[in-house]
Protein backbone atom coordinates (compact mmCIF):
# COMPACT_ATOMS: atom_id res chain seq x y z
CA UNK A 1 0.00 0.00 0.00
CA UNK A 2 1.32 3.53 -0.49
CA UNK A 3 0.84 5.65 2.82
CA UNK A 4 1.39 9.11 3.28
CA UNK A 5 2.37 11.30 6.27
CA UNK A 6 1.44 14.84 5.81
CA UNK A 7 3.07 17.85 7.79
CA UNK A 8 0.29 19.02 10.71
CA UNK A 9 -1.20 22.29 9.67
CA UNK A 10 -3.54 22.78 12.90
CA UNK A 11 -2.60 25.81 14.95
CA UNK A 12 0.40 24.72 17.34
CA UNK A 13 0.41 20.80 16.42
CA UNK A 14 3.63 20.00 16.69
CA UNK A 15 2.96 16.17 16.59
CA UNK A 16 3.65 14.23 13.13
CA UNK A 17 1.42 10.97 12.38
CA UNK A 18 4.52 8.42 12.40
CA UNK A 19 7.95 8.43 13.96
CA UNK A 20 10.61 7.02 12.28
CA UNK A 21 10.78 3.61 13.73
CA UNK A 22 7.17 3.67 12.41
CA UNK A 23 7.90 4.33 8.54
CA UNK A 24 10.76 1.64 8.90
CA UNK A 25 8.20 -1.44 10.59
CA UNK A 26 5.94 -0.28 7.45
CA UNK A 27 8.48 -0.18 4.76
CA UNK A 28 10.44 -3.32 6.04
CA UNK A 29 6.11 -4.71 5.83
CA UNK A 30 6.43 -4.13 1.99
CA UNK A 31 4.39 -0.96 1.65
CA UNK A 32 5.59 2.56 0.02
CA UNK A 33 5.82 5.47 2.52
CA UNK A 34 5.97 8.73 1.29
CA UNK A 35 6.41 11.93 4.03
CA UNK A 36 6.06 15.41 3.81
CA UNK A 37 9.57 17.67 4.48
CA UNK A 38 9.83 18.52 7.68
CA UNK A 39 7.06 16.78 9.01
CA UNK A 40 8.79 15.31 12.28
CA UNK A 41 10.88 18.79 12.99
CA UNK A 42 8.33 19.57 15.63
CA UNK A 43 8.52 16.32 17.02
CA UNK A 44 12.52 16.17 17.22
CA UNK A 45 12.47 13.74 14.18
CA UNK A 46 14.69 15.26 10.89
CA UNK A 47 13.70 14.25 7.63
CA UNK A 48 17.35 12.07 7.32
CA UNK A 49 15.87 9.73 9.88
CA UNK A 50 12.65 9.14 7.71
CA UNK A 51 14.82 8.88 4.59
CA UNK A 52 16.69 6.45 6.79
CA UNK A 53 13.71 4.59 7.56
CA UNK A 54 12.92 4.05 3.87
CA UNK A 55 10.20 6.97 3.29
CA UNK A 56 10.45 9.06 -0.08
CA UNK A 57 10.40 12.83 1.23
CA UNK A 58 7.90 14.68 -0.65
CA UNK A 59 7.77 18.54 -0.25
CA UNK A 60 4.09 19.39 -0.51
CA UNK A 61 1.26 18.38 1.53
CA UNK A 62 -0.56 18.47 -2.15
CA UNK A 63 1.67 15.66 -3.20
CA UNK A 64 1.42 13.39 -0.17
CA UNK A 65 -2.19 13.55 -0.21
CA UNK A 66 -2.53 12.67 -4.26
CA UNK A 67 0.01 9.87 -4.03
CA UNK A 68 -1.30 8.48 -1.10
CA UNK A 69 -3.88 5.50 -0.56
CA UNK A 70 -3.78 5.65 3.19
CA UNK A 71 -3.32 9.05 5.13
CA UNK A 72 -1.91 9.03 8.48
CA UNK A 73 -2.48 11.95 10.85
CA UNK A 74 -2.65 12.82 14.03
CA UNK A 75 -5.47 15.30 14.61
CA UNK A 76 -8.64 15.96 11.90
CA UNK A 77 -8.23 17.73 8.40
CA UNK A 78 -8.77 20.96 8.16
CA UNK A 79 -10.39 23.04 5.92
CA UNK A 80 -7.04 23.17 3.77
CA UNK A 81 -7.25 19.87 3.60
CA UNK A 82 -10.99 19.11 2.61
CA UNK A 83 -10.42 19.45 -1.43
CA UNK A 84 -7.00 17.25 -1.17
CA UNK A 85 -8.74 14.25 -0.09
CA UNK A 86 -9.84 11.13 -3.00
CA UNK A 87 -12.82 9.28 -3.00
CA UNK A 88 -11.76 6.44 -1.44
CA UNK A 89 -8.56 7.45 0.11
CA UNK A 90 -8.30 6.23 3.68
CA UNK A 91 -7.65 8.29 6.58
CA UNK A 92 -6.29 7.29 9.68
CA UNK A 93 -6.00 10.02 12.41
CA UNK A 94 -8.27 11.75 15.69
CA UNK A 95 -11.59 13.23 13.49
CA UNK A 96 -13.86 14.04 16.60
CA UNK A 97 -16.79 14.45 13.91
CA UNK A 98 -19.45 14.95 17.00
CA UNK A 99 -18.20 18.14 18.02
CA UNK A 100 -17.57 19.72 14.30
CA UNK A 101 -20.25 19.52 11.64
CA UNK A 102 -18.33 21.52 9.06
CA UNK A 103 -15.95 18.81 8.95
CA UNK A 104 -18.27 15.79 9.09
CA UNK A 105 -20.35 16.82 6.22
CA UNK A 106 -16.63 17.69 4.15
CA UNK A 107 -15.70 13.96 5.07
CA UNK A 108 -19.36 12.76 3.63
CA UNK A 109 -18.68 14.57 0.34
CA UNK A 110 -15.36 13.66 -0.16
CA UNK A 111 -16.32 9.59 -0.39
CA UNK A 112 -12.89 8.69 1.89
CA UNK A 113 -13.03 6.38 4.18
CA UNK A 114 -12.83 8.23 7.93
CA UNK A 115 -11.20 5.29 10.37
CA UNK A 116 -11.26 7.33 13.89
CA UNK A 117 -8.31 6.64 16.29
CA UNK A 118 -10.58 7.79 19.17
CA UNK A 119 -13.24 5.27 18.13
CA UNK A 120 -11.37 2.21 17.24
CA UNK A 121 -12.68 -0.35 20.62
CA UNK A 122 -11.35 -3.50 22.41
CA UNK A 123 -14.11 -6.13 23.30
CA UNK A 124 -13.73 -4.52 26.79
CA UNK A 125 -15.01 -1.28 26.01
CA UNK A 126 -11.79 0.78 26.14
CA UNK A 127 -10.43 3.02 23.72
CA UNK A 128 -6.54 1.83 22.53
CA UNK A 129 -5.51 5.27 20.18
CA UNK A 130 -7.16 7.51 22.94
CA UNK A 131 -5.52 5.88 25.89
CA UNK A 132 -1.70 7.38 25.27
CA UNK A 133 -3.16 10.82 24.05
CA UNK A 134 -5.59 10.97 27.12
CA UNK A 135 -2.99 10.03 29.42
CA UNK A 136 -0.97 13.13 28.41
CA UNK A 137 -3.77 15.44 28.37
CA UNK A 138 -4.78 14.09 31.66
CA UNK A 139 -1.52 15.14 33.27
CA UNK A 140 -1.16 18.38 31.49
CA UNK A 141 -4.68 19.63 32.65
CA UNK A 142 -2.70 19.98 36.14
CA UNK A 143 0.41 21.20 34.81
CA UNK A 144 -1.77 23.84 32.36
CA UNK A 145 -4.09 24.50 35.68
CA UNK A 146 -1.13 25.11 38.29
CA UNK A 147 0.15 27.74 36.03
CA UNK A 148 -3.10 29.53 35.48
CA UNK A 149 -3.88 29.54 39.00
CA UNK A 150 -0.70 31.97 39.12
CA UNK A 151 -1.53 35.44 39.69
CA UNK A 152 0.47 36.90 36.33
CA UNK A 153 -1.82 34.60 34.61
CA UNK A 154 -5.27 35.97 35.79
CA UNK A 155 -5.62 33.44 38.75
CA UNK A 156 -6.15 33.65 41.69
CA UNK A 157 -2.83 33.24 43.25
CA UNK A 158 -2.78 29.42 44.14
CA UNK A 159 0.08 27.36 44.92
CA UNK A 160 -1.46 23.76 44.07
CA UNK A 161 0.52 22.13 46.81
CA UNK A 162 0.14 24.69 49.36
CA UNK A 163 3.19 25.00 51.90
CA UNK A 164 3.57 23.90 55.68
CA UNK A 165 0.92 25.97 57.51
CA UNK A 166 -1.33 26.82 54.36
CA UNK A 167 -3.77 24.54 52.68
CA UNK A 168 -2.99 23.52 49.29
CA UNK A 169 -5.83 23.90 46.31
CA UNK A 170 -9.17 22.19 45.92
CA UNK A 171 -9.30 20.22 42.53
CA UNK A 172 -12.27 18.89 41.08
CA UNK A 173 -12.32 16.40 38.45
CA UNK A 174 -14.82 15.12 36.73
CA UNK A 175 -14.39 11.83 35.24
CA UNK A 176 -12.84 8.76 36.27
CA UNK A 177 -11.72 7.48 32.98
CA UNK A 178 -8.04 7.82 31.70
CA UNK A 179 -7.83 11.11 31.59
CA UNK A 180 -9.51 11.49 35.09
CA UNK A 181 -7.28 9.39 36.63
CA UNK A 182 -4.21 10.79 35.42
CA UNK A 183 -5.34 14.40 36.30
CA UNK A 184 -6.38 13.27 39.80
CA UNK A 185 -2.35 11.60 39.65
CA UNK A 186 -0.62 14.21 39.23
CA UNK A 187 -2.74 16.85 41.24
CA UNK A 188 -2.30 14.40 44.13
CA UNK A 189 1.41 13.75 43.59
CA UNK A 190 1.93 17.97 43.73
CA UNK A 191 0.17 18.07 47.01
CA UNK A 192 -3.47 19.63 46.11
CA UNK A 193 -6.69 18.00 47.98
CA UNK A 194 -8.44 16.10 45.05
CA UNK A 195 -11.91 15.41 44.49
CA UNK A 196 -12.51 12.97 42.04
CA UNK A 197 -16.62 12.65 40.83
CA UNK A 198 -17.86 10.10 38.46
CA UNK A 199 -21.38 8.19 37.75
CA UNK A 200 -19.70 4.52 38.16
CA UNK A 201 -19.97 3.17 41.61
CA UNK A 202 -17.83 -0.04 40.47
CA UNK A 203 -15.27 2.57 39.16
CA UNK A 204 -15.24 5.21 41.84
CA UNK A 205 -13.97 1.77 44.34
CA UNK A 206 -11.51 1.31 42.13
CA UNK A 207 -10.17 4.30 42.43
CA UNK A 208 -10.49 4.57 45.72
CA UNK A 209 -8.48 1.72 46.49
CA UNK A 210 -6.30 2.79 43.85
CA UNK A 211 -5.71 6.34 44.07
CA UNK A 212 -3.89 8.32 47.22
CA UNK A 213 -5.63 9.31 50.38
CA UNK A 214 -5.42 13.17 49.16
CA UNK A 215 -8.06 11.58 46.43
CA UNK A 216 -11.55 11.51 47.68
CA UNK A 217 -14.50 9.94 44.92
CA UNK A 218 -17.71 11.12 45.13
CA UNK A 219 -20.89 10.01 43.37
CA UNK A 220 -21.14 12.44 40.21
CA UNK A 221 -24.96 14.38 40.19
CA UNK A 222 -25.74 18.09 39.13
CA UNK A 223 -26.18 18.76 43.77
CA UNK A 224 -22.51 17.61 44.61
CA UNK A 225 -21.31 19.42 41.39
CA UNK A 226 -22.82 22.55 42.65
CA UNK A 227 -21.95 22.14 46.00
CA UNK A 228 -17.64 21.07 45.45
CA UNK A 229 -17.31 24.40 42.47
CA UNK A 230 -17.86 26.85 45.20
CA UNK A 231 -15.00 25.88 46.75
CA UNK A 232 -12.73 24.59 43.90
CA UNK A 233 -9.44 26.41 42.56
CA UNK A 234 -9.30 24.12 39.87
CA UNK A 235 -11.53 21.64 37.86
CA UNK A 236 -10.79 19.43 35.32
CA UNK A 237 -13.34 18.26 33.17
CA UNK A 238 -12.26 14.73 32.14
CA UNK A 239 -16.01 12.87 30.79
CA UNK A 240 -15.97 11.45 27.85
CA UNK A 241 -18.83 9.78 25.25
CA UNK A 242 -17.33 7.70 22.64
CA UNK A 243 -18.35 8.87 19.61
CA UNK A 244 -20.58 11.17 20.44
CA UNK A 245 -20.74 14.81 22.53
CA UNK A 246 -19.53 15.07 26.08
CA UNK A 247 -22.55 16.46 28.49
CA UNK A 248 -22.67 20.13 29.76
CA UNK A 249 -21.62 19.23 33.56
CA UNK A 250 -21.12 23.16 34.89
CA UNK A 251 -23.71 25.79 32.96
CA UNK A 252 -23.36 29.00 32.47
CA UNK A 253 -24.81 29.97 35.74
CA UNK A 254 -23.03 27.89 37.89
CA UNK A 255 -20.14 30.12 37.23
CA UNK A 256 -21.39 32.80 39.47
CA UNK A 257 -21.44 30.65 42.13
CA UNK A 258 -17.25 29.77 42.02
CA UNK A 259 -14.57 32.24 43.55
CA UNK A 260 -12.89 34.91 40.77
CA UNK A 261 -9.56 33.17 39.19
CA UNK A 262 -11.09 29.44 39.77
CA UNK A 263 -9.32 27.80 36.67
CA UNK A 264 -11.69 25.50 34.46
CA UNK A 265 -9.51 22.96 31.73
CA UNK A 266 -11.88 21.30 29.17
CA UNK A 267 -10.21 17.96 28.25
CA UNK A 268 -13.28 17.03 26.38
CA UNK A 269 -13.20 20.06 24.26
CA UNK A 270 -12.60 17.68 21.21
CA UNK A 271 -15.90 16.31 21.58
CA UNK A 272 -17.66 19.55 22.17
CA UNK A 273 -16.62 20.20 25.99
CA UNK A 274 -18.32 19.67 29.04
CA UNK A 275 -18.67 22.98 29.98
CA UNK A 276 -21.80 24.96 28.89
CA UNK A 277 -19.10 28.10 27.99
CA UNK A 278 -16.49 26.00 26.74
CA UNK A 279 -15.37 27.19 23.45
CA UNK A 280 -12.42 25.90 21.58
CA UNK A 281 -9.21 27.61 22.49
CA UNK A 282 -5.31 27.34 20.65
CA UNK A 283 -1.72 27.03 22.10
CA UNK A 284 -1.29 30.57 20.92
CA UNK A 285 -4.09 31.89 22.48
CA UNK A 286 -5.13 29.14 25.46
CA UNK A 287 -7.55 31.13 27.66
CA UNK A 288 -10.63 33.57 27.85
CA UNK A 289 -12.28 34.50 31.44
CA UNK A 290 -16.09 34.94 31.99
CA UNK A 291 -17.78 35.80 34.68
CA UNK A 292 -13.67 35.85 36.35
CA UNK A 293 -13.57 32.00 35.66
CA UNK A 294 -10.56 31.17 33.49
CA UNK A 295 -11.42 28.14 30.53
CA UNK A 296 -8.78 26.74 29.48
CA UNK A 297 -9.81 24.43 26.52
CA UNK A 298 -7.18 24.02 23.78
CA UNK A 299 -8.19 21.13 21.76
CA UNK A 300 -5.01 19.40 21.16
CA UNK A 301 -3.47 19.73 24.22
CA UNK A 302 -0.84 17.20 23.67
CA UNK A 303 0.50 18.73 20.89
CA UNK A 304 2.67 20.69 23.21
CA UNK A 305 4.80 17.95 24.24
CA UNK A 306 5.15 16.57 20.71
CA UNK A 307 8.19 14.10 21.22
CA UNK A 308 6.30 12.48 24.04
CA UNK A 309 3.29 12.10 22.36
CA UNK A 310 4.42 10.97 19.13
CA UNK A 311 6.31 8.07 20.30
CA UNK A 312 3.18 7.29 22.76
CA UNK A 313 0.74 7.81 19.51
CA UNK A 314 2.78 5.95 17.09
CA UNK A 315 3.36 2.84 20.19
CA UNK A 316 -0.37 2.61 19.71
CA UNK A 317 -1.35 3.04 16.12
CA UNK A 318 1.18 0.79 14.60
CA UNK A 319 -0.41 -2.50 15.13
CA UNK A 320 -3.79 -1.43 13.65
CA UNK A 321 -1.64 0.45 10.54
CA UNK A 322 0.21 -2.65 9.82
CA UNK A 323 -2.97 -4.24 9.65
CA UNK A 324 -4.87 -1.90 7.61
CA UNK A 325 -2.15 -1.89 5.40
CA UNK A 326 -1.42 -5.69 5.06
CA UNK A 327 -5.04 -6.32 4.75
CA UNK A 328 -6.61 -3.29 2.68
CA UNK A 329 -9.19 -1.55 5.43
CA UNK A 330 -12.31 -3.68 4.66
CA UNK A 331 -10.44 -6.93 5.21
CA UNK A 332 -8.51 -5.57 8.25
CA UNK A 333 -12.20 -4.20 9.82
CA UNK A 334 -14.16 -7.60 8.86
CA UNK A 335 -11.27 -10.15 10.45
CA UNK A 336 -10.50 -7.10 13.94
CA UNK A 337 -13.27 -6.34 15.41
CA UNK A 338 -11.57 -3.60 17.43
CA UNK A 339 -10.88 -1.73 14.23
CA UNK A 340 -14.57 -1.63 12.75
CA UNK A 341 -16.07 0.87 15.67
CA UNK A 342 -13.47 2.70 13.95
CA UNK A 343 -15.03 3.44 10.89
CA UNK A 344 -16.96 6.61 11.52
CA UNK A 345 -17.59 7.99 7.57
CA UNK A 346 -16.89 5.50 4.47
CA UNK A 347 -17.87 6.48 0.79
CA UNK A 348 -20.43 9.36 2.10
CA UNK A 349 -22.14 7.28 4.26
CA UNK A 350 -22.49 8.05 8.60
CA UNK A 351 -21.52 4.37 10.02
CA UNK A 352 -21.17 5.73 13.28
CA UNK A 353 -24.10 5.80 15.21
CA UNK A 354 -23.32 8.80 17.83
CA UNK A 355 -21.80 10.91 14.76
CA UNK A 356 -25.27 10.40 12.75
CA UNK A 357 -27.07 11.34 15.98
CA UNK A 358 -25.43 13.89 16.80
CA UNK A 359 -25.93 16.30 13.52
CA UNK A 360 -29.60 14.67 12.61
CA UNK A 361 -28.05 12.27 9.43
CA UNK A 362 -28.84 9.34 8.29
CA UNK A 363 -27.23 6.30 9.52
CA UNK A 364 -25.72 3.41 8.22
CA UNK A 365 -25.17 -0.14 9.86
CA UNK A 366 -20.90 -0.25 9.47
CA UNK A 367 -21.63 -4.31 7.77
CA UNK A 368 -23.60 -2.56 4.98
CA UNK A 369 -20.25 -0.95 3.65
CA UNK A 370 -17.89 -4.28 5.19
CA UNK A 371 -20.15 -6.34 2.53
Amino acid sequence: MIIGVPKEIKNNENRVGLTPAGVSALTKAGHKLFVQATAGLGSGFSDEEYKKAGATMLKTIDEVYKKAEMIIKVKEPIKQEYGLIKAGQLLFTYFHFASYEPLTKAMIKSKAVCLAYETVEKPDRSLPLLVPMSEVAGRMSIQEGAKYLEKPMGGRGILLGGVPGVRPANVLVLGGGIVGTQAAKMAAGLGADVTLMDVSLPRLRQLDDLLPANVKTVYSNEYNIREAIKNSDLIVGAVLIPGAKAPSLITRDMLKTMKPGTVMVDVAIDQGGCFETSKATTHQDPIYVIDGVIHYCVANMPGAVPYTSTLALTNATLPYALQLANKGWKKACVENEELKPGLNVVDGKVVYKGVAEAFNLKYTDVKEVLK
